[in-house]
C-alpha cells in the first residue's frame, strides 16, 4: 500500500475504533498492512481492487486463549 492509503487507513481505523490503533506498512509487501493496538499485533487490513472498485478488507484471528 502506499503511504498516503495507509495514512488514511490509520485515521480512519484511530477515529472509528481506537485511538491507540496504529496501521504500519508490511515488509515486502505491497497490497496490505498490518494493524495494531499499542505494540500488539491485532490483524492485517488487505487493499482489495476489482472491477475499478476499491476496498479494503481487515482480517483479524482471534485465538480462543485469548477469549
Amino acid at each position: 500500500m502506499k503511504p498516503d492509503e495507509i495514512k488514511k487507513l490509520d485515521a480512519y481505523f484511530k477515529r472509528t475504533l481506537n485511538p491507540s490503533m496504529a496501521v504500519k506498512a508490511r515488509p515486502r509487501k505491497d497490497d496490505s498492512a498490518e494493524v495494531y493496538v499499542g505494540e500488539e499485533f491485532l490483524g492485517v487490513v488487505f487493499r482489495d481492487e476489482e472491477d475499478g472498485e476499491l476496498s479494503y478488507n481487515f482480517s483479524m484471528a482471534i485465538l480462543d486463549v485469548d477469549l
